[in-house]
């Protein structure tokens, strides 16, 4: 079993030992060292307020209870969201002049993990240098709890599902008569948490057709939570069984958006960002983007294509979003499904991807297929290398980049060198003496002999 502490939150597994698990106690010293630092952060208010929310987890309401009353004891006010979505959580901060927010939940990881995810007063992730400060504040424990007359008052709030809709919606490129016109019918795999609540909710907003797929909020996965291709052979066998255009599929907390083709093939997780980016480009006559080095090439194409540009970041949403403000991006996020729409919010919303995907599908009025094969086409190898803890990673990572000095070699993550045709890009774990490698290139072999080549050539180092 396992505790993960980390600048963006905590996370682990439910049950065991005590700081060998997200336990109780766990929860309860980390929820306080948030509550600390966001009071300390805020002297000039006398009342903080925070904004949670979670998926459904089957731990999420033990979780939750225990964050919420946390707070309380610390004298913050909390506003419960109950059964939500991280873009939710992120979109009620600033709408209730909360200080912050904490999203209950592990994402894609299995049902026994869960994990607070931690949001500063805009709604948006924590910096590096914040993390950090918890991280101490957790370890110190220095925090004090307040007396019976300062306690914070504890509050419930279900109407975000329609506030975050209706804001969806409103947006000015989300073209709801032509997708109402298009008479769609999808098919929602929601994995029984809150996605299948909120996409089944927007579709019909939208006089969008929906057949329900693990919709039941009870937090009982009905596969790996995941939304990659091995994990998704049930929706795409009822995407041609139901004759329906297409398939939707969300992660636990709905920030990672794939989508299925009309004849059960995936539209692919990296296409979904290149899809709306290509919409918003072309209403907007051009602009910028941005995603993170190992996201698809195809992202930078499209930009080109309507005359914008194209910029990389280091891995990690927040680090997507710091780049995203410095080059006034339009439209960003991960290769993982992950869409940023500043113009909504800074934060990866599956509900404003869908409504951009279905406003360019019914715009451009030709099928799901047809648009994926408009896109270049590449391809994806995702491998590791096992090393032993003695070994330098970072000398290996200097040394492979030092090799190849004449090709164009960006080192704000790791390493990442882009060739005419393919690119690898070598990342280190900070948790485990390991390089991640990520290749992409115009064919799965090419992919796959690329990472072989660089796997070997890093073997030839340690030897």
């Amino acid at each position: 079993m396992t505790l993960i502490k980390s600048i963006s939150g905590i996370r682990g597994t439910i049950g065991g030992k005590t700081a060998d698990n997200l336990t109780p106690i766990d929860t309860v010293k980390f929820a306080a060292a948030y509550g600390a630092f966001i009071k300390n952060s805020n002297p000039h208010i006398k009342k903080v307020k925070v904004v949670i929310g979670r998926d459904a987890r089957i731990s999420g309401k033990m979780i939750s209870s225990l964050v919420a009353n946390t707070l309380v004891g610390l004298g913050i006010d909390v506003i419960d969201l109950g059964l939500s979505t991280t873009p939710t959580v992120e979109v009620a901060v600033p709408l209730e002049n909360a200080v912050g927010g904490i999203i209950l939940t592990a994402s894609h990881n299995p049902k026994q993990w869960n994990a607070l995810k931690l949001l500063n007063e805009k709604g948006e992730f924590l910096n590096g240098a914040e993390g950090e400060e918890i991280l101490e504040l957790a370890e110190s424990e220095d925090f004090e709890f307040s007396d019976v007359d300062d306690l914070g008052k504890y509050s419930k709030d279900t109407s975000y599902l329609e506030k975050h809709i209706q804001a969806v919606l409103n947006l000015e490129l989300v073209d709801v008569e032509a997708i109402r016109k298009a008479n769609f019918k999808v098919v929602v795999d929601g994995v029984n948490s809150t996605g299948g609540i909120f996409i089944p909710a927007l579709l019909k907003e939208l006089n969008v057709a929906c057949v329900e797929l693990y919709c039941t909020p009870n937090g009982q996965f009905p596969h790996n939570p995941e939304p990659l291709k091995e994990h998704l052979t049930d929706i795409s066998n009822l995407v041609v069984e139901e004759k329906a255009a297409l398939g939707i599929v969300v992660d636990p907390d709905v920030d990672r958006l794939a989508l299925i083709c009309e004849d059960g093939s995936m539209f692919g997780e990296e296409y979904t960002l290149v899809a709306c980016a290509d919409y918003v480009l072309g209403k907007l006559d051009g602009g910028n983007t941005v995603s993170n080095l190992s996201s698809s090439r195809a992202l930078s194409d499209v930009t080109q294509k309507h005359g914008g540009t194209y910029t990389a970041s280091a891995v990690g949403e927040v680090n997507v979003v710091i780049k995203m403000k410095e080059t006034n991006t339009v439209i960003g996020g991960e290769g993982n499904g992950g869409i940023i729409y500043p113009a909504s919010h800074y934060g990866r919303d599956s509900l404003v991807g869908v409504a951009l995907f279905l406003s360019h599908l019914a715009n451009k009025k030709m099928s799901c297929k047809e648009l994926r094969d408009s896109y270049p086409s590449y391809f994806m190898s995702k491998n590791k290398i096992e090393l032993t803890p003695e070994i330098d990673v970072d000398k290996i990572l200097m040394t492979m980049a030092s090799n190849y000095v004449n090709e164009d070699v960006n080192t704000i993550d790791g390493v990442k060198i882009d060739f005419a045709n393919e690119w690898i890009h070598l990342r280190k774990s900070n948790t485990e003496p390991i390089i991640r490698i990520y290749t992409e290139a115009k064919s799965q072999q090419a992919a796959d002999d690329l990472a072989i080549r660089f796997i070997n050539e890093i073997r030839t180092l340690i030897a």
